[in-house]
C-alpha cells in the first residue's frame, strides 16, 4: 500500500531524456500555510527568504503529501548529483467555451488523432485539463497512465503512413483550436526581464545578504567611511550585474522574436489554403513551401517536394543541405525508427533557412508541423542557454567547505568574545556587537565573486585570440583537461579535398590510373556520369555550392549545373537539377543528364544515390558514391575486382580519403514517379565503376600542436567517420601514434546463428607512405609478439565499438585506457565514447567542425567548435580560427584561470584568518582597530589585490603536469595552515613585546612624537573609546604595533601566492598588480614611519621610537623569508612532492591510473592475433577472468 502511495506520488518526468526531472505531488493545506504566514511576520522576513532559497523547504512547510492527481503543487528535482528543487503551480486550461468539433460529442475523441496525448489529458464533463510549465515546456496530466505529458508535438509512434494520410490534407478550424488551447502558441518567447526583478534577485543572493547583514553591523559600530566603500563598490557590482542580464536578455529576446511572426502559408481541411502568422500554428498543420526563402518558425517533417536549407544556425556550417520527402510506406515502425538514424533529411528545422524548394509534379513542396514552440530544435538551444547544465567542478564544492570551515572558526571567535567581554561585565549590546563583528570578520564575504574574476579575464583573453564562450564556468574546468578527442576531416586535416587521382573498374579489374589534375579531361562514360550527377551540389546566388568533397568531385569532370531558380515559376513543373557538359569536359554523345531523385547521404549510411536521365533517352540510371566497404555490398560480385580490399588499403595506408563509384540501369516503365522508389530496392545488383582517391593534406598547425600537447602528457585521440586505415595513417603521420609505436586493431562482429559475438585483435604491420609499392595495414599472422610497456595503439571502427559495448563492455575501459583511432564513428557513437572517457575521471575535450559533431561537444568537458560564427550554439566554445591552435591555447588559459582562483581564494582565506588574529589579539583587552585602519587593510589592499591578482597571463608553455584540481589538497591546506601559524607567531609576539618595552603604557591620548622621540606619558582612559559610545579603545601601543604586522603581511601574502611558472607568467610581467603591490607598500610605511600628527590623528596612531619600527619590520621581513621558502622551495616543488607520494606509496584514484597499473602488471595483455567469444549468458556479456579479479582488489 505504502509503495502505491509512493508510486502517485512521485514519477519520473522526460524519462531517459538529458532534462530528466523527479516529479512530487503535495496539496496546499490552509492551517500549514497559515502558521507559515505567521512565522514569517514574527521572522520580520527571514522565513520567506529561506524559503526563496529552498523551495523544497517552503512546500514541505506549507504543503501535505498526496498523489499528483490530486496535487495543486509539484515539486521538481533534477536527477543529477545536484539535487536542485523547482517548485510549480498545477494550472488549469478551460476548453468549454470552445464549440466541439462538428459531430463529436463528449465520449468521442477531441483531436483526430487517436493516439494524441490531448484526448487523455481532457476531463470530462467539465473539459478541463491540468497542466503544468516546467523550463518553458507545457506538461499536461494524462488521466490513462497517471502521468504529466509534454504537448506542443506529434507522437513519435506515428508511422510514415499514419503522418501521410492523418495529418497531410491538414487540420479542421475546430481541431487546430482544441490543439492551440492544449500546446500554446508556437513562439519562443524570451521576455525582457523588468530591471527591477533583475535587482530584486541580485539583491536577495546569500552573498548580498550577507553582506548586508555585515554593513549594519560596522554601522553600528561606527565605520562610516569603510561601510560606505563598500556600499559603493557594492551598487557597482550589482549594476554592472544587471546590465550585463539585462544586455543578455534583450540581445536573446531580439534574436528570437523575428521568427515568432512569419508569414506562413497553412492548409486547412475543407477550407483550402489560408495565409497565417506562425504563431498560431499547432502540431499537425501542414504548411506550404512555395518558393520563396522562408525562416522556418517551427520543426516540421517534409511530406511532398525536396527543399534546400541552411542549417548554419544550428550546426555552424553554412555548407546548404538538400530535406527529402518522407517516403509513404506501409511499415509498421515509428516513422523516426524507419528513417533509422537518418531520420533528420526529412527534418526542417525550427531557426534555419529555406533557401530552395523543388515542387513534385502534383503541386508545391509540403510539410506537416512536427513541433512548435520551446519544443523546437531552436527552442531547445535558447532553453539550453536560459537554464545552462550546472557544471559539477571540484573547485566550486571545495569553495563552499572553506566557507564552512571559516564559519566554524568565526563561531569559534565568537565564543571567545563572548567570554571576554562577559568577563569584563560589558553591556549585552556591545557583547553580541563584538561577536558578531569577530565572526562576520572570519568569512570575507567575497570568496564566491572572487572565484570568478580569474574566469572574467581569461575569457576577456580568448576573446582577443578569436575563441569566444559561451559557459564561463567551463574555463577553469579546462585547465584540468588530460585527454582532447579530435575529429579529422576539417579539423587535423584540411577542410577541403584535392583530387589525386581516379582507378577506373573494368570486367572485374583495375584499370589505368586517371590522375587529377590531368591535361586530357575525364573521358565520357559511367564514371564520370557517377562523378557529373551523384552529388548534392545547388546553384545559388549563380554559384555552385554544397560539401567540398561532392565540389572537387563535380569539378574534376568540367560539367556545369544549370541554375534552376528561374524554373520555380514554371506552374507546378518538378523543379529537376540539370547538369551539362561545360567547354572544357570531353565530348560526350548526351545533351545533359536530369537529375530526377536523390537518396542523400547521411553519417549512418554512408553512401548517397541519385536518379538521373539523359536528357532526350527514355531509360533511368542509378549513380551511388559513398564508403568503399559500404558501396562493395551493393554490387553483384562478378563486377568488383578480386583484389579490391588490397587496392584499398594501398591507398587508404598512404592516408587517402577514397570514395567507391558504382552504377545501375533502372528498368522503370514510361512516366513513372521516380520519388516513390524504395531505396533499399533501388540500391541493389550495382555494378561497381572504381575508386576516386582524394588527398587529404594535414593542416600545418596539426603536427605542432599535437606535438605540444603529448609533450604537456596529454593524450590526443582521433574519432572520425573515415576509414580506419585512412584514419591510423593520419594519426601517424601527425604524431599521435609515434615512429616505433605499433597498432592493433581490434574487430569485433555481432552474433551469427549460433555463433556467439566475437572479438579480435590483430598487429597491424607499419608502411611506409612514401613508398611505391602497394603498401597494406595488414594483420601480422605469422608469428606472437609481445608488447612491452605503453607502446601500442589500439585502433578500431564504430561497427566494433558497438559491439564492444553490447557483448564486450567489461573489457572496454582495458581498450581505452590506450585507443587511440576511432573510425567510422556515428554521431551518436562518438558522444557514446566520450561519456565512456569521462567515466574512467578522464577530463575530456573535444575539438570537432561542429557539424556532426554536436552531440559529443555538448558532451565533453570542454567542447571546442571550429567554426566561423561568434557563438556556435553546438559547443560551449567556438573558436574562429579554423586551426588546432585554440585547443593548447584553451588549456593555456584554463590552467592559468584555475591557478588564479585558487590563489585567490587562499590570499582571502589568508587575509580572514590575519584580520580575525589581530582583532581577537585585541578584543583580549577590550581594543579594536580604527576606522581608517580597516578601511585602508579592506579596501586600499585587499580588494584591489582581489581585482588584479588574476591579471597575470598563461604562461605560454604547457607543463607536462595539470595544477592541482581541489582546494582541499595537501599542498594548498598546508600553505594557508603554515601561513596561518606564523601569522599568529609573529602577531603574538608583536603584541607580547611591545608591552615588554620600558616605554609601553596601557593607555595613552598623547598621539604625536615628542621633540626627542620621547614616549608619552599615561592618562585617564576618558575620552579614548571608538565613536559607538563604548568603552572599547582604539588607541593603544598594541594597535600601532599589530596593524603593520597585519597590513604588510597581506601584502607578503598577496606577493608570495601570485606565483608564475609553470601555469602563469611571472609576476613582474602583471605589471598592474606589480606597480600596485608597491603602492601599497609605501602607502603602508609611510603612514607608520611619517612623524607627522594629522597622520598619525587620522590613523588614530601612538607614536613609537623608530627601533621598534624597524623592529617590526625585521619581524615583517623574517615572516616574508620563511613564507616565500616554505611557498616557493617547498609547497610548490613537484619532484619534492612525487618522492613524499612515492615514499608514502600514495597511488592516484582515478579510474584510468587504476587501470593503467592494473595491464603493467597483465603478461597476456594486449592479446595479439587471437580471438576470443562472448559467454554465451541471456545478455551475452563477455566475462573476463583478469577483469573481474582485479576489480574485487
Amino acid at each position: 500500500m505504502e509503495e502505491k502511495l509512493w508510486k502517485d506520488h512521485c514519477v519520473l518526468l522526460n524519462k531517459d531524456e538529458e532534462n530528466e526531472l523527479e516529479i512530487f505531488g503535495y496539496k496546499t493545506q490552509g492551517c500549514r500555510k497559515a502558521l507559515c504566514i505567521a512565522g514569517s511576520i514574527l521572522s520580520c522576513g527571514a522565513l520567506l527568504l529561506l524559503f526563496y532559497w529552498k523551495p523544497e523547504w517552503d512546500v514541505w512547510a506549507n504543503c501535505i503529501r498526496c498523489s499528483l492527481e490530486e496535487a495543486d503543487i509539484v515539486l521538481l528535482r533534477t536527477t543529477d548529483e545536484f539535487h536542485r528543487y523547482t517548485r510549480k503551480k498545477v494550472t488549469w486550461i478551460d476548453l468549454s467555451g470552445w464549440a466541439l468539433p462538428a459531430g463529436s460529442n463528449s465520449d468521442g475523441p477531441f483531436v483526430a488523432d487517436k493516439d494524441c496525448v490531448i484526448n487523455r489529458a481532457i476531463m470530462k464533463p467539465q473539459l478541463k485539463m491540468r497542466c503544468i510549465q516546467v523550463q518553458k515546456i507545457r506538461y499536461i496530466w494524462d488521466f490513462s497512465v497517471k502521468e504529466f505529458r509534454k504537448v506542443g508535438s506529434l507522437e513519435d509512434r506515428n508511422t510514415c503512413h499514419s503522418i501521410h494520410h492523418k495529418f497531410g490534407a491538414g487540420l479542421t478550424r475546430e481541431e487546430r483550436k482544441i490543439r492551440q488551447l492544449a500546446c500554446g502558441p508556437n513562439a519562443i518567447e524570451v521576455e525582457i526581464r523588468p530591471i527591477w526583478k533583475l535587482l530584486f534577485k541580485e539583491i536577495l543572493n546569500p552573498f548580498y545578504v550577507f553582506q548586508a547583514f555585515t554593513l549594519t553591523l560596522w554601522l553600528s559600530q561606527g565605520y562610516v567611511e569603510y561601510s560606505v566603500a563598500i556600499i559603493i563598490l557594492s551598487i557597482v557590482s550589482v549594476g554592472l550585474t544587471v546590465y550585463d542580464l539585462r544586455q543578455q536578455s534583450t540581445k536573446l529576446h531580439d534574436l528570437v522574436e523575428e521568427h515568432n511572426k512569419v508569414k506562413v502559408t497553412v492548409c486547412m481541411k475543407s477550407e483550402g489554403c489560408k495565409e497565417l502568422e506562425s504563431c498560431y500554428l499547432v502540431p499537425g498543420d501542414v504548411l506550404l513551401l512555395d518558393g520563396k526563402k522562408l525562416a522556418l518558425p517551427c520543426d516540421a517533417v517534409l511530406i511532398d517536394g525536396s527543399c534546400v536549407v541552411n542549417e548554419g544556425m544550428l550546426t555552424g556550417e553554412s555548407i546548404p543541405v538538400t530535406k527529402m520527402p518522407l517516403p509513404l510506406t506501409e511499415s509498421p515502425m515509428p516513422w523516426k525508427t524507419h528513417s533509422m538514424e537518418d531520420y533528420r533529411r526529412h527534418v526542417l528545422f525550427c531557426g534555419t533557412e529555406v533557401i530552395q524548394t523543388k515542387p513534385t509534379g502534383s503541386g508545391p513542396a509540403r510539410a506537416v508541423v512536427l513541433r512548435t514552440g520551446f519544443n523546437t530544435a531552436k527552442g531547445d538551444l535558447v532553453r539550453s542557454i536560459l537554464y545552462p547544465k550546472p557544471v559539477n567542478f571540484k573547485l566550486y564544492r571545495d569553495a563552499f567547505k572553506f566557507i564552512v570551515g571559516l564559519s566554524v572558526i568565526g563561531v569559534f571567535g565568537l565564543i571567545y568574545t563572548v567570554c571576554v567581554f562577559v568577563s569584563h561585565k560589558k553591556p549585552v549590546t556591545d557583547v553580541v556587537a563584538m561577536a558578531l563583528l569577530l565572526l562576520t570578520v572570519a568569512v570575507p564575504p567575497t570568496i564566491p565573486a572572487a572565484l570568478t574574476t580569474g574566469t572574467v579575464y581569461a575569457q576577456r583573453r580568448l576573446k582577443k585570440k578569436k575563441i569566444f564562450c559561451i559557459s564561463p564556468q567551463r574555463i577553469n574546468i579546462c585547465g584540468q583537461i588530460n585527454l582532447v578527442c579530435f575529429d579529422k576531416t576539417g579539423t587535423l586535416t584540411e577542410d577541403g579535398l584535392d583530387l589525386w587521382g581516379l582507378i577506373p573498374s573494368e570486367g572485374s579489374r583495375f584499370q589505368k590510373i586517371h590522375k587529377f589534375p590531368s591535361s586530357t579531361p575525364l573521358p565520357w562514360g559511367p564514371v564520370c556520369g557517377a562523378m557529373a550527377s551523384c552529388h548534392s551540389l545547388v546553384v545559388l546566388n549563380k554559384k555552385i555550392q554544397g560539401d567540398p568533397l561532392d565540389l572537387k568531385m563535380f569539378e574534376g569532370t568540367h560539367w556545369e549545373v544549370e541554375d534552376s531558380s528561374a524554373a520555380q515559376d514554371g506552374a507546378g513543373a518538378p523543379n529537376i537539377c540539370v547538369i551539362r557538359p561545360g567547354p572544357k569536359a570531353s565530348s560526350a554523345p548526351v545533351e545533359g543528364i536530369a537529375v530526377l531523385h536523390q537518396f542523400p547521404f547521411s553519417s549512418g549510411l554512408q553512401r548517397m544515390s541519385v536518379v538521373s536521365q539523359k536528357i532526350g533517352e527514355e531509360q533511368y540510371d542509378l549513380y551511388m558514391k559513398g564508403a568503399p566497404e559500404i558501396v562493395s555490398n551493393f554490387c553483384r560480385q562478378d563486377t568488383a575486382p578480386a583484389n579490391f580490399l588490397k587496392e584499398l588499403k594501398t591507398y587508404t595506408s598512404q592516408g587517402f580519403r577514397v570514395i567507391a563509384l558504382a552504377h545501375k540501369v533502372l528498368n522503370l516503365g514510361k512516366d513513372v514517379d521516380v520519388s516513390n522508389l524504395e531505396r533499399e530496392e533501388a540500391e541493389s545488383g550495382l555494378v561497381f565503376l572504381g575508386l576516386l582517391v582524394m588527398e587529404n593534406r594535414l593542416k600545418q598547425e596539426t603536427m605542432p600542436v599535437l606535438r605540444e600537447l603529448a609533450a604537456a602528457r596529454i593524450r590526443s585521440v582521433m574519432v572520425t567517420g573515415d576509414n580506419l586505415q585512412t584514419a591510423v595513417t593520419v594519426a601517424r603521420n601527425a604524431g599521435m601514434i609515434h615512429a616505433g609505436s605499433k597498432v592493433v586493431l581490434i574487430e569485433a562482429n555481432e552474433p551469427e546463428g549460433s555463433a556467439p559475438a566475437s572479438i579480435a585483435w590483430r598487429l597491424a604491420e607499419d608502411c611506409k607512405a612514401n613508398t611505391a609499392a602497394p603498401c597494406e595495414v595488414c594483420a601480422n599472422t605469422e608469428e606472437k609478439i609481445t608488447l612491452e610497456g605503453e607502446n601500442y595503439h589500439f585502433a578500431m571502427n564504430g561497427k566494433s565499438y558497438q559491439v564492444i559495448i553490447k557483448h564486450f563492455y567489461s573489457l572496454l575501459p582495458k581498450m581505452l585506457v590506450n585507443a587511440t583511432v576511432f573510425a567510422r564513428m556515428s554521431p551518436g557513437q562518438k558522444s557514446s565514447l566520450i561519456e565512456e572517457f569521462q567515466k574512467l575521471n578522464y577530463y575530456v575535450g573535444m575539438c570537432g567542425d561542429g557539424a556532426n559533431d554536436c552531440g559529443a561537444l555538448k558532451t565533453a568537458h570542454a567542447g571546442i567548435s571550429l567554426s566561423e560564427q561568434e557563438a556556435s550554439v553546438a559547443s560551449p566554445f567556438t573558436s574562429q580560427i579554423p586551426n588546432i591552435q585554440c585547443v593548447p591555447e584553451l588549456i593555456r588559459e584554463g590552467r592559468a584561470a584555475l591557478v588564479a582562483s585558487f590563489a585567490v581564494v587562499k590570499y582571502l582565506t589568508l587575509y580572514g584568518l590575519i584580520q580575525f588574529v589581530g582583532t581577537a589579539l585585541l578584543f583580549w583587552q577590550l581594543q579594536i582597530f580604527g576606522n581608517h585602519q580597516y578601511l585602508i587593510q579592506d579596501v586600499i589592499i585587499t580588494l584591489l589585490v582581489c581585482l588584479t591578482m588574476s591579471l597575470t597571463e598563461a604562461y605560454p608553455k604547457l607543463a607536462p603536469y595539470r595544477p592541482p584540481g581541489q582546494l582541499l589538497s595537501p599542498p594548498l591546506l598546508l600553505s594557508v595552515t603554515l601561513n596561518v601559524f606564523f601569522t599568529i607567531i609573529m602577531q603574538t609576539c608583536g603584541f607580547l613585546l611591545v608591552k615588554q618595552q620600558p616605554w609601553y603604557v596601557a593607555l595613552a591620548t598623547q598621539r604625536h612624537c615628542s621633540p626627542g622621540n620621547q614616549t608619552v606619558s599615561p592618562t585617564s582612559p576618558e575620552g579614548n573609546s571608538s565613536s559607538s559610545g563604548a568603552q572599547i579603545t582604539v588607541l593603544s601601543y598594541e594597535d600601532t604595533t599589530l596593524w603593520p604586522l597585519f597590513s604588510i603581511n597581506c601584502i607578503i601574502v598577496a606577493f608570495v601566492f601570485s606565483k608564475g611558472k609553470p601555469f602563469r607568467k611571472p609576476i613582474y610581467t602583471n605589471y598592474v598588480f606589480s606597480v600596485l603591490l608597491a603602492l601599497q607598500l609605501a602607502i603602508c610605511l609611510f603612514l607608520f614611519f611619517a612623524d607627522i600628527d594629522a597622520v598619525y590623528s587620522g590613523m588614530q596612531f601612538l607614536c613609537t621610537p623608530v627601533i621598534w619600527r624597524v623592529y617590526v619590520l625585521l619581524m615583517l621581513l623574517v615572516t616574508f623569508c620563511i613564507s616565500f621558502f616554505m611557498e616557493d622551495v617547498i609547497l610548490q616543488n613537484k619532484r619534492l612532492w612525487l618522492l613524499i607520494k612515492a615514499w608514502s606509496g600514495y597511488q592516484s584514484k582515478s579510474q584510468y591510473r587504476k587501470w593503467q597499473r592494473m595491464l603493467q602488471r597483465d603478461p597476456s595483455w594486449p592479446p595479439i592475433n587471437t580471438k576470443d567469444f562472448a559467454a554465451k549468458s541471456t545478455d551475452e556479456t563477455y566475462i573476463n577472468p583478469t577483469y573481474e579479479h582485479s576489480e574485487g582488489d
